[in-house]
């Protein structure tokens, strides 16, 4: 067994203990008073504010995305440039959280006086009885013994726990707040999620103009020829304007084994009852039809009150990122 392997195993020792530790230290009262700044904001409309700097700054950023892609406005404040213009973003209804390891950070504590700063401030602390701390209307104790690094200088362990109790608060806002799937896609409309909640068959699918659509008594060779000409792999068959069935590129195959020809009407080869989908209807749940165990469809007419509206494919909904 080599030192290295030792060593990176102890990292992650060293950092799941702090971790742990810090879990026995939380209280309910902790908890209560988190959970009663949350509903100040969310009352008040305020902005949560992240404000550190060096590594602590860089978690706040990311604490900053987690409770935005939650539904909560909240950034990072760079305490230095706060004192340079950009404390015109803060306001008196805003929830403040100061990262520091020593709770002594120069730069946070000359930004202090100009904080509307009134039992509306949180620490995530390395010394719970620090010049910061005393600022604070609630206190996490985010203190370790050591840093994982070698030299127990670079922020290692202190970042990491950090980060760790500003995800449980994240998720304590979530519970708080009530947000559900649907909300949290709403701010997540490029990612898979988002696009499994909010993106609608309307949006992937083949228009009807741009699909092969014959009638019923048009024949298996005109099939194959507009087939050929829009490859996407199905026909619709309509009839005064009413959809009456599919023909895919599998029921030519299986035309041709029964001695159907060229010639044949298209009314005898159709599938009268496919599958189908409206527009409305989520993407997910589209996919969802056309790869049911009793089933493997690769293509779905779009329907609405038997008005062919066009073709979803399973190859887009793959494409876009779709998966069972």
């Amino acid at each position: 067994m080599s030192s290295n392997f030792k060593l990176f195993k102890s990292v992650l020792e060293i950092e799941a203990n702090a971790i742990i530790s810090a879990k026995s230290k939380i209280t309910d009262d902790q908890i209560d008073l988190l959970e009663k700044l949350f509903h100040q904001l969310i009352n008040r409309s305020g902005s949560l504010v992240f404000v550190g700097i060096g590594k602590s700054g860089q978690i706040g950023s990311k604490l900053a995305s987690t409770f935005s892609s939650l539904g909560l406005s909240s950034y990072s404040l760079h305490p230095v440039e706060a004192l340079h213009g950009d404390l015109g973003r803060v306001t008196k209804n805003d929830v403040f959280v100061f990262l520091s390891k020593s709770g002594t950070t120069d730069e946070i504590i000359k930004l202090l006086p100009y904080l509307p700063i009134d039992e509306n401030a949180i620490g995530l602390l390395g010394n719970v009885n620090s010049s910061i701390a005393r600022r604070c209307k609630l206190v996490f104790d985010c203190s370790v013994e050591k840093e994982a690094c070698i030299n127990n200088q670079a922020p290692t362990t202190s970042s990491t726990l950090a980060l760790a109790v500003g995800d449980a608060m994240a998720v304590v806002y979530e519970n708080v707040s009530g947000i559900s799937k649907e909300g949290f896609a709403v701010n997540h409309p490029g990612g898979l999620l988002g696009k499994s909640l909010l993106m609608k068959v309307e949006s992937l699918m083949w228009k009807a103009r741009e699909c092969p659509v014959l009638a019923p008594e048009n024949t298996l060779q005109e099939a194959i020829l507009l087939m050929t000409e829009n490859n996407l792999g199905g026909c619709a068959i309509v009839k005064n304007d009413e959809f009456v069935g599919i023909l895919v590129e599998g029921d030519i195959r299986r035309a041709f084994t029964k001695h159907y020809n060229l010639k044949t009407k298209l009314e005898l080869l159709i599938n009268k009852n496919p599958v189908s989908i409206k527009p409305n209807q989520l993407a997910s749940q589209a996919l969802v039809l056309m790869e049911a165990p009793e089933r493997q469809i690769s293509i779905m007419p779009v329907l609405l009150d038997k008005k062919f509206l066009g073709f979803i494919r399973i190859h887009d909904l793959l494409k876009e990122g779709f998966s069972k």
